[in-house]
């Protein structure tokens, strides 16, 4: 019979080799500062909290509103990371959103990249959902299952983004993979600069077991924490900034950033392999012609 392995002792180790993911030189170039340097609160400010020493922020839902917060300046391509812990105990139909976006609200013309985390029962797991538009089409979701309970400890969300590839990463583990495939009007968001995002709302017409559960307003506030955004992209400059006409300068826009390290192959066939609860690109009832970036 044949030996298994734990996926528990497997993710201990791939986390490990995830970690080698940057040098120390790189880390050392992005930008750690205090929520005001970066950030502006979107809506909802005396539902926004910071730590007595200004480095952990929190965002809070009640029944009357959510509240989120925005980058102040745009990015187009680069490497973005920030620290969550989210809501703890009962938090169904409560949705905590981490995005890129290139407009302010979900303009019709938008592109957007989302980690969102879709809050759950006492005890049942959480879900992450990604999702992918361009042009203010999406409908490119995913969804996983996390190694971990992510509302006891914060852990790392990050995006690298270059003309080649979108990898979202959860604590340097690579969970997806979206390519360039350099074919004419692909569905691939490479033009339009983007802010980054995160809020917290209620979403219990969807988000858990698909708005069968809702939220118990008794629970609330509902709390997502944040801590040390980081930032190592090109800055937004109109008309167009001189960092994304030059290429190959920046560390993500190097060849080794084109693709998954071999390492890095490793944790991504793990996570297919075990953690992934919804791919868009199997779902043939929604799409009988899956679309072209499936292949």
């Amino acid at each position: 019979m044949k030996k298994r392995v734990s996926p528990m002792a497997s993710l201990f180790f791939i986390s490990a080799l995830a970690a080698a993911f940057h040098s120390s030189s790189e880390a050392a170039a992005s930008s750690q500062s205090p929520f005001e340097d970066n950030f502006s609160i979107m809506w909802s400010e005396n539902h926004f909290k910071t730590s007595e020493d200004g480095n952990t922020w929190f965002l809070s839902l009640d029944k009357e509103t959510g509240c989120g917060f925005q980058t102040k300046q745009r990015y187009r391509f680069g490497w973005f990371s920030m620290k969550l812990k989210l809501v703890g105990g009962d938090s169904a139909g409560v949705v905590t959103a981490y995005y890129m976006c290139s407009e302010n609200g979900a303009g019709p013309e938008r592109d957007e990249l989302d980690f969102e985390f879709l809050g759950n029962r006492t005890g049942q797991p959480y879900l992450i959902q990604t999702n992918v538009y361009k042009n203010g089409v999406g409908g490119r979701e995913m969804r996983h299952m996390l190694w971990f309970d992510p509302t006891e400890e914060f852990h790392s969300y990050s995006i690298l983004w270059n003309d080649h590839q979108i990898v979202f990463f959860v604590d340097r583990v690579p969970i997806r993979v979206f390519k360039n495939n350099g074919e004419k009007n692909d569905f691939f968001p490479n033009e339009k600069p983007m802010y980054l995002f995160s809020s917290i709302w209620n979403a219990d017409d969807w988000a858990t077991r698909g708005g069968l559960e809702k939220t118990d307003w008794k629970k609330a506030p509902f709390v997502s924490s944040y801590k040390d955004f980081s930032v190592d992209g090109c800055q937004w400059e109109d008309p167009y900034p001189a960092c994304v006409s030059t290429t190959t300068k920046k560390w993500w826009d190097q060849y080794q950033a084109w693709h998954l390290t071999d390492s890095q192959k490793m944790d991504f066939a793990w996570v297919q392999r075990n953690l992934v609860i919804y791919d868009y690109c199997k779902d043939t009832d929604r799409y009988p012609k899956l679309p072209a970036e499936c292949s």
